[in-house]
């Protein structure tokens, strides 16, 4: 009988290696592949902060070597023009037009899962793996996408768009463990990566300075603060630097004043309106793209919990769905609600789907109830 055929995404993580580990232990025929995403030169970002670059020479190094203890093959491809049009490209637009992107939800949809799955077919691949803490469980009637099993390190969020097909080819072997497991993992099998730190910037800034970054790829468009009542408070340099529930950074005197938070980006008229603390907290939103991992969670009107930010806790909610679009009523009041940031649904521990946060709508009597009257 021969062994099932799987590609492991292998960042010279530690991750991903054990994934390749426990993939090998399980039996499957596994090849390593490492993707070259990103190899800028730029002149502000050398020595230590240079090696901590996305697929860095280290990284690859690293991947190398884990593949060479486990005795499986390693792969080495180039993605650089894809990450540049779907992740970096889209990094950047999203900031110009005053929204907040997340970068690695773009690189698992367009790259990791979308392009990879593409290349797995020419190596007449049965699945693909990644490192993510996810879990999945399958049967007759199609597989389920679950958190992991290790809530603080959790990545269902940024895999709300995976659908049937995709999920059919993934496994997330490293999902059903907690961080400190996967490492002690890594320690029993000898990988040479068991301590290597986990990554915590966007990886194509590894200084963690996105403000240089964007400078160097957006034209400054200077534009006025306002408060809620359009009266100018100041000027600030561009809509791109900035993001709802900022407060840190904004270039304004504070004159003893209460701290001004950003509570909205206008690109049209590039104006940034600042308030009050409280006035961050929302209740409804619209939201776009929406993904669901199964068309059988496709209904107009769902209670689920909602999760607004990777961090988040999720909150008891309503969902709205028409076709490809929604709004989303939260229960209670949710602080800084972004767009440009994922929205992801969730019932107990599965996850059924998500959008990306569209426009922060104005609060008002319960559209859930609205909804319930005209169908009586």
């Amino acid at each position: 009988m021969n062994k099932k055929r799987v590609i492991v995404a292998m960042s010279g993580g530690v991750d991903s290696s054990v994934a390749a580990l426990l993939l090998k232990n399980q039996g499957y025929d596994v090849i390593g592949m490492t993707l070259r995403l990103w190899s800028s030169d730029e002149d502000s970002e050398v020595g230590e902060v240079h090696n901590k670059r996305c697929c860095s020479v280290e990284d690859v190094e690293d991947a190398r070597n884990v593949c060479d203890v486990l005795g499986i093959p390693h792969y080495f491809v180039n993605f650089e023009k894809e990450f540049q049009e779907h992740v970096v490209n889209y990094f950047v637009r999203e900031y110009d037009s005053g929204r907040t992107p997340h970068p690695c939800l773009a690189c698992n949809d367009k790259i990791k899962f979308d392009f990879l799955l593409r290349r797995a077919m020419f190596l007449e691949a049965d699945y693909i793996a990644t490192g993510h803490y996810a879990r999945l469980d399958r049967s007759s009637s199609g597989v389920k996408l679950l958190r992991g099993v290790d809530s603080g390190k959790d990545q269902s969020y940024v895999l709300f768009t995976l659908n049937q097909p995709e999920l059919q080819k993934l496994l997330f072997p490293v999902g059903e463990y907690t961080k400190k497991e996967i490492r002690s993992l890594a320690l029993e099998g000898s990988l040479p990566v068991a301590d290597k730190p986990d990554s915590q910037e966007i990886c194509f800034i590894p200084s963690g300075n996105y403000r240089e970054f964007l400078q160097e790829r957006i034209k400054a468009r200077p534009g006025s603060f306002v408060d809620t009542s359009v009266k100018v408070l100041g000027d600030h340099p561009g809509i791109q630097f900035f993001t709802v529930g900022q407060r840190r950074r904004l270039g304004l005197k504070n004159n003893g004043l209460e701290p001004k938070f950003v509570l909205k980006i206008d690109n049209q008229t590039n104006e940034i309106t600042l308030g009050e603390e409280s006035e961050l907290y929302r209740k409804r939103f619209s939201f776009k793209n929406l993904s669901l991992t199964h068309e059988s969670y496709r209904s107009e009107v769902i209670d689920i919990f909602a999760r607004i930010r990777y961090k988040a806790e999720e909150s008891q909610a309503t969902a709205f769905f028409n076709e490809d679009s929604g709004i989303v009523e939260f229960k209670d009041p949710q602080r800084a609600i972004t767009p440009g940031q994922p929205v992801v649904f969730y019932k107990g521990e599965e996850l059924l789907g998500g959008g990306i946060i569209e426009n922060v709508l104005d609060d008002g009597p319960s559209l859930k109830q609205s909804k319930m009257l005209t169908t009586v």
